[in-house]
């Protein structure tokens, strides 16, 4: 065999690698075709050619290229991809690119092993009336072998984006819903402490919602065993809502305590956010989940006589909650309570998807629950940061950005400092970062995930209310006693199912100055010591190429537009 042919290279006289292969080192004669170099075929080719040039210049026929052309780019732009079979149904659900190339999580990636019959569905709390499921028996998961493309580089488009996200249909999301619950690691019964047992002092730091929970008394959290009593909030009072601060009126109260199976919940306090409605939520997901919003009195008022969709405390698919007696005046912190202490609130309630209130859900919530919780084999599913992965970083972001008080973000980070904290790196994997992005927590209400954000809680109940420097010490501190951790997901994946919206005030704003007039240039002054006012600045025209000629063209003088100093 020729050498070219051997090392897989192409013959410049034979037309192809495969002819070059078969000649087997024979000189290659005249082939028919393009691959024939001279003779009447070389000018046919050329005549062609020229042909299709004097097409194209045409204006016509330049217009329909050029929108085929732009219909073929469009149609490989949209990466939807919806499978359909007889077996099982796939949805990837992106028309974005990938964000940044992280390393791929290396938690258990391998579906919960699932036989699952109508009537072990029957048992748990959907509403089997309405399923209309497309299989029983699930050997193979529907999006086994899906993996997220590459990064694609776009200098014009930079920053954090979404990416796909494989989804499986709704019908197939409640099938893969697990008939029991999660293991709580260690930890079987969770109770927690309800009446005021200290009082605030140096080692006693928090507040009377909290129950001023003693230094001495956080580390013994911390010591994981079969049965535990933890302070977690609403420690005065009959019960959660209940003349603990954060009340909330019986009537809801007992709403909340009828929601079984999934709740939705979000917050806006101190009237910041604008209520955000849920986009793409099937009906199935409609009968069997609960969507709640809580509120103040503030925001209440303002919804009431704004929003055309309110009607008997409800705007869309959010039931508005009224909470009188906040224990803080920082609305920041008063939101954490929703968000890390769901399961005291909705007492019999086995999952719960939490949203911040400048986010929009755009996919269905059963869906997530597959994707980030079922299917990982996890209880607790947070996204990571898009761009930070150490809490000294996060810090001083933090600072910077005049997030919090500086001084009380530096006693927070040299109080972890004395207990081990490090900086991130590689050497913590599977560990895959220390700072979250906790705008969305999607989790399932078993003991140890209650023990997580309950000691979350009391960390932003003790120090600053940014939960994201608390979050890695109470995980890694868990982690070490009994080897549990919530999963991380990718930012980019969270952008996929949530879009976030301006809060109230800036889109007040704008819309605002839309209405108004355009603003007028500002009058241009003298500087000081300056005897000709600056030059304004002219837009660019393009004008038409003078022909030169002997003569030197003389510039016209120069008019400056002085306005009165």
């Amino acid at each position: 065999m020729s050498g070219a042919a051997a090392l897989g290279l192409r013959n410049g006289s034979s037309g192809s690698l495969a002819l070059a292969a078969a000649a087997g080192g024979r000189k290659a004669g005249p082939a028919r075709g393009w691959g024939w170099r001279g003779g009447a075929g070389e000018k046919e080719r050329l005549q062609l050619l020229h042909r299709a040039l004097r097409l194209v210049g045409r204006r016509g026929a330049g217009l329909l290229l050029l929108l085929a052309v732009a219909s073929a780019a469009l149609l490989c732009s949209l990466f939807a991809v919806v499978k359909d079979d007889t077996t099982s149904s796939i949805i990837i659900a992106s028309n974005y690119e990938v964000t940044k190339a992280i390393e791929n999580s290396v938690y258990p990636s391998t579906a919960r092993p699932v036989v699952m019959s109508k009537d072990q569905y029957s048992a748990s709390d959907v509403n089997t009336n309405q399923l209309h499921l497309s299989f029983e028996n699930l050997t193979n998961h529907p999006c086994d072998g899906f993996a997220v493309p590459p990064t694609l580089f776009d200098k014009k488009r930079t920053g954090p984006r979404p990416c796909p996200v494989c989804y499986v249909s709704v019908d197939e999301a409640f099938a893969l819903m697990p008939p029991q619950a999660s293991p709580s690691p260690v930890l079987q019964n969770l109770d927690y402490v309800s009446e005021d047992s200290g009082t605030a002092n140096f080692s006693n730091q928090g507040s009377v919602f909290g129950g001023h929970v003693s230094l001495d008394q956080r580390n013994k959290s911390f010591d994981i065993t079969s049965s535990m009593t933890v302070n977690c909030g609403f420690v005065r009072g009959k019960k959660p809502g209940q003349g603990t601060g954060f009340d909330i009126n019986d009537d809801d109260l007992l709403e909340m305590e009828k929601c079984r199976g999934l709740v939705v919940a979000s917050a806006i306090f101190g009237n910041y956010d604008m209520i955000q409605h849920p986009r793409n939520v099937s009906e199935l997901s409609k009968a069997n989940a609960c969507f709640y919003m809580f509120v103040d009195e503030e925001t209440m008022a303002y919804v009431k006589n704004s929003s055309s969709l309110y009607k008997d405390n409800e705007v869309g698919l959010w039931r508005l909650v009224v909470v009188r007696n906040l224990p803080y005046e920082d609305p920041r912190r008063t939101g954490k309570i929703p968000k890390l202490l769901l399961h005291r609130l909705f007492p019999n309630v086995r999952f719960s998807v939490w949203i911040d209130a400048k986010l929009q859900l755009v996919v269905d919530p059963y869906l997530l629950l597959e994707r980030f919780l079922w299917r990982k084999n996890a209880s607790f599913a947070i996204s990571r940061h898009y761009s930070r992965f150490d809490v000294f970083e996060e810090a001083e972001a933090n600072k910077a950005a005049g997030k919090y008080d500086n001084a009380s973000i530096d006693e927070q980070i040299d109080f972890y400092r004395n207990e081990g904290l490090t900086h991130y790196s590689t050497a913590k994997l599977p560990i895959t970062s220390d700072v979250p992005e906790g705008c969305v927590i999607i989790r399932e209400h078993v003991p140890i995930s209650n023990l997580f954000t309950c000691l979350w809680f009391n960390e932003v109940d003790r120090f600053t209310a940014r939960d994201q420097i608390s979050f890695s010490t109470v995980r890694d501190k868990i982690r070490a006693k009994v080897g549990w951790m919530p999963q991380m997901f990718l930012d980019c994946e969270r952008r996929n199912f949530v879009v976030q919206a301006y809060h109230r005030e800036l889109l007040e704003q704008m819309i605002a100055s839309r209405r108004n007039a355009p603003p007028v240039e500002p009058s241009r002054r003298l500087k000081p010591g300056s005897r000709k006012a600056p030059p304004s600045k002219k837009p660019l025209v393009k004008r038409k190429k003078e022909k030169k000629s002997g003569r030197r063209r003389v510039p016209k003088p120069v008019t400056w537009a002085m306005d009165a100093v």
